[in-house]
């Protein structure tokens, strides 16, 4: 149960930095202007979010 609140936050800390980091070639592969780019990733860290933090319940009230 430890490894659950140590491993997790970590794995989802490298999830959220590989998704920006794609989040930031799709900006730039389908030139989506600088002003819609920060609502872009606004969007996708939000909904990424909400997917860890649902997975993270799960996990500890199983």
């Amino acid at each position: 149960m430890i490894s659950v609140f140590i491993v997790f936050p970590i794995f989802a800390g490298f999830i959220l930095f590989f998704i920006n980091k794609l989040t930031d070639s799709l900006c730039t592969q389908k030139e989506i202007p600088e002003e819609r780019q920060g609502n872009v990733f606004q969007t996708i860290n939000i909904l990424v979010t909400i997917l860890l933090i649902s997975s993270y319940v799960d996990i500890l009230f199983t």
